[in-house]
């Protein structure tokens, strides 16, 4: 498997600048590409995904008390 992959690459240094810049150019597209549906995905299932609003609370808890401390320290700052 090693020698297959170095014969690859040892065949794509010896192309032209132009065709490695072609093949780095498409390969970064498709990686691209892969990442923006695998995104898109993950997105479709948060949005429609069912959560109750007690989760949704439970989740903003810790920027209540976050809120409360810079609240109370302004408070006691200006007093």
């Amino acid at each position: 498997m090693h020698k297959k992959i170095r014969k690859q690459i040892h065949k794509l240094r010896q192309q032209p600048v132009e065709v490695r810049k072609q093949i780095a150019f498409i390969s970064t597209l498709a990686c691209a590409i892969i990442l923006f549906l695998l995104w898109a995905y993950g997105l479709g299932q948060t949005i429609f995904a069912k959560t109750s609003d007690k989760s949704t609370e439970k989740d903003l808890q810790p920027f209540t008390v976050l809120k409360d401390n810079l609240v109370d320290g302004y408070k006691s700052v200006s007093q």
